[in-house]
């Protein structure tokens, strides 16, 4: 699983390129040797003396009205301190949301989805909540159900939320359409008659889930001022801040947030899970509290990826160009709104890929229905539009009988391009450099399993199970590229900030940085260090825990932190290099011309200059005086796209991977193994090669779970998840993961800091279709939805 990097546009480091574990290199992360020696502390491992547990009952039903609740049993449990209801909620405000504030913080009148928080308890052990969360009895009258877009949006459809009042009600043709987002260039009916050939598919996307390794977790102690110190695992403090508050009745400077070690997110942590229900607790019975879901609860704990119906139309000329794209995307938000309405924009913004198309006509909605709630996840909208337009591109090459990369390559944007948005690329799109590099390298030998000893089971699909020896065993390669924004979008005030201090501890100078990015695996904490030794020259860097002591980083997702919050510690650093610099020449300028003349670096612990000669010792300099500043720092604006023509520069930045996946698929019996998955992606700079090798390959992974085994599975006739557990939810493990060869390419943007660009996410769009494009490659079959299951290859 090595990889190849090549550097095109150099980026200049304007600070510090000698010192020690700086940008560019590949330091190992603080915290990896306590987390996989299992001695590293997650939010589930917090002690608080005198502490209590907390539990939630959820719904049994999808929906239904709540007739009556009865806990007057588990109220009459000893070890029992609370029971608390929806009556119980101390403040007038009792819901909550990312964007629309549509979920209640325990449900009230009818519950609208199957595991919906009814109750809460809070006793001396967890079995004992356990237990008494199970006395409550709760009578329900069940309602109709809606489940998909038919029964959502019929005239006499019974309605998911009554009485809706948010922004998004103005534009929507129905009140069980969340958002809706039409994109609208060029004439597609017109240019439909130029194609020599058009094709049209229907397509599926499972509920993926974010399989986090860490279940919710969190520790509330409630405070003397009446307030509540809240320790949690979570993506975003600040917004956790600015919901858990009102309904709490609490000013947020009463709220005090602190992450706590998080076991991955993905996106499953950007909204509320037990956060407010342990603060309820603490501050109802006077005592810490702590809540941990087991694998279970989690599944109904947090949002999931949104399922998709996506329905496709291309036409091309008979060399290849294409003329135009009609689509429909169909996402189903679930039960409440969660980030829907940023997924549609996000999913109709790149429903066209990476390609070059003048003539679009784009829909995408999201629906409310009495689905699991569904929201942010790796890839957020793009990774549906890319399983539906890399398949469209697989037909068309097959129907113009053209070699599917070379389609590719020819219709591929590049910098400069106009999206259908009206957005100008303005930063390197190497897109068919990409693919050129994946199609040119080697193949892995066929037929691996075979040896002088005997065959591999390892091998062959259905590995270790033994079920065949190379019987009905065909090969297929296929292909995918993709286009991922990175950073918030559509007039979002992104912003990130920073605190840094810098100054002299045991004789040695030291910075320390303050943010409150969450680190939820992706190695914030280790580029913020390495952006610090760059910038003022040192080698001791102490990194802050994240809190709300600070201002806000916004949230860990959409590829942005290393972006946002990493330009947030440069910009800081640098006003922090000033002011040392300032220092000096007060102490030092008069006694040497260069401090008045030279451009002045901080590297290795001194004050130099541009021709390296040494000024001072930064100890000297600073000696007994410290320099701290808080600074924030944005990136170039966006604005919302049009509602009716979708026209808008609505995003900061794009990403941009490529995959080529080998599999060996035995026919008979319906088995699947990837055998490989090369990546070529563009990074801008990489800022430490060895995180990105593993945020490439762990995005890639993750799209190979979707591509082949993993989904949600919801009752359409009851709306309830029917594989709650990793028995039954499967995911990738270590001999599932097939060679993941990456070739980073290094392409700077010179708008970003050091050039960088997001990586978190792109990988993931394009290793599913890549994946299901070479099972079709070597079954012959059609293959329209994620995941492939046996049943889809053997016609069972």
């Amino acid at each position: 699983m090595g990889s190849t990097r090549t550097t095109g546009v150099p980026t200049k480091l304007t600070q510090g390129s000698q010192t020690k574990g700086g940008i560019g290199e590949s330091t190992l992360r603080p915290d990896g040797t306590l987390k996989v020696t299992g001695e590293f502390a997650y939010s589930s491992d917090m002690w608080h003396e005198d502490m209590l547990w907390g539990q939630t009952l959820r719904s049994t039903v999808a929906h239904a009205e709540i007739v009556s609740i009865d806990t007057s049993a588990a109220l009459a449990m000893a070890g029992v301190y609370a029971v608390m209801t929806y009556d119980d909620l101390p403040a007038e405000m009792k819901n909550y949301g990312l964007e629309i504030q549509d979920t209640p913080v325990l449900a009230h009148g009818k519950v609208r989805h199957h595991g919906e928080p009814v109750a809460l308890v809070a006793a001396d052990h967890p079995e004992t909540a356990r237990r008494a969360a199970a006395k409550i009895v709760i009578e329900y009258k069940e309602l109709p159900l809606i489940t998909d877009e038919a029964s959502a949006t019929a005239p006499d459809a019974v309605l998911v939320h009554e009485g809706r009042t948010d922004s998004h009600m103005k534009h929507v043709p129905h009140p069980n359409i969340v958002h809706r987002q039409p994109i609208i260039r060029g004439n597609a009916a017109e240019a439909a008659k130029k194609a020599d050939v058009i094709v049209k598919g229907e397509y599926t996307f499972g509920m993926q889930d974010q399989a986090f390794l860490g279940p919710e977790s969190g520790l509330a102690v409630p405070a003397e001022d009446g307030g509540v110190d809240l320790y949690v695992a979570t993506q975003w403090l600040h917004s956790d801040l600015e919901q858990i508050a009102p309904v709490l009745g609490l000013p947020e400077e009463k709220v005090r947030m602190t992450l706590s070690g998080v076991g991955g997110a993905f996106g499953g942590r950007e909204d509320i899970s037990m956060q407010i229900h342990a603060c309820l607790l603490a501050l109802r019975t006077g005592k810490p509290v702590k809540i941990v879901y087991n694998r279970f609860e989690s599944f109904f704990g947090h949002v999931h990826r949104h399922p998709a119906k996506l329905y496709y139309e291309h036409g091309a000329t008979k060399d290849g160009k294409l003329t135009h794209m009609k689509c429909k995307i169909v996402l189903d938000g679930g039960a409440y709104a969660s980030a829907s309405p940023a997924v549609v924009g996000n999913a109709s913004s790149l429903s066209v890929g990476p390609y070059v198309i003048d003539d679009v006509e784009i829909e995408a909605i999201a629906l409310y229905t009495n689905n699991p709630p569904c929201g942010a996840m790796r890839g957020f909208g793009a990774v549906q539009a890319c399983f539906a337009y890399e398949a469209q591109m697989d037909k068309l090459a097959a129907k113009l009988g053209m070699d599917p990369v070379e389609l590719r390559q020819l219709n591929a944007m590049e910098q400069g391009t106009l999206l259908p948005t009206g957005q100008v690329v303005d930063s390197p799109a190497p897109v068919a450099e990409i693919l050129r590099r994946v199609k040119s390298r080697p193949l892995p030998p066929e037929r691996q399993w075979e040896s002088s000893e005997g065959a591999d089971v390892r091998q062959l699909p259905g590995g270790l199970s033994n079920t065949t020896h190379g019987e009905g065993v065909v090969r297929g390669v296929g292909y995918a590229v993709g286009i991922k924004n990175v950073g918030f979008s559509e007039g979002f005030d992104d912003y990130s900030t920073a605190k840094v201090r810098m100054e002299v501890i045991n004789g040695e100078p030291v910075a320390t940085v303050h943010t409150a990015m969450a680190e939820v695996g992706q190695g914030g904490v280790t580029v913020h260090a390495q952006i610090a030794r760059t910038e003022l020259g040192v080698n001791q860097v102490t990194i802050h825990p994240a809190d709300t002591q600070v201002g806000s980083a916004g949230s860990s997702s959409a590829s942005r932190q290393t972006y946002v919050t990493g330009g947030a510690v440069k910009n800081s650093c640098e006003l922090v290099r000033e002011k040392v610099l300032e220092i000096g020449r007060r102490k030092f300028g008069s006694y040497h011309p260069a401090w008045a003349t030279a451009e002045l670096l901080l590297e290795g612990g001194k004050v130099v200059t541009d021709g390296g000669e040494v000024l001072a010792d930064l100890v000297d300099v600073l000696e007994d005086e410290s320099v701290e500043i808080e600074a924030e720092w944005r990136h170039r604006p966006t604005e919302p796209f049009d509602l009716k023509t979708g026209q808008g520069n609505g995003h900061v930045q794009y990403s941009f991977a490529a995959h080529r996946a080998v599999v060996e698929v035995d026919t008979e019996l319906g088995l699947v193994k990837v055998i490989e998955l090369a990546v070529a992606q563009d990074v801008g700079k990489a800022l430490n090669p060895l995180s990105v090798l593993g945020q490439i390959q762990g995005g890639t992974t993750q799209g190979l779970g979707v591509a082949v085994m993993e989904e949600i599975i919801v009752d359409p006739k009851t709306a309830k998840v029917k594989n709650p557990s990793f028995t039954d939810y499967l995911i990738p493990t270590i001999l599932d993961t097939p060679t993941i060869p990456v070739d980073v390419l290094e392409l700077a943007d010179e708008h970003a800091p050091y050039g960088l660009r997001g990586i978190g996410e792109a990988p993931t769009l394009s290793s599913t279709p890549a994946v299901l494009a070479a099972i079709r490659n070597a079954t012959g079959l059609e293959l329209n939805r994620t995941p492939v299951r046996p049943e889809h290859l053997t016609g069972t």
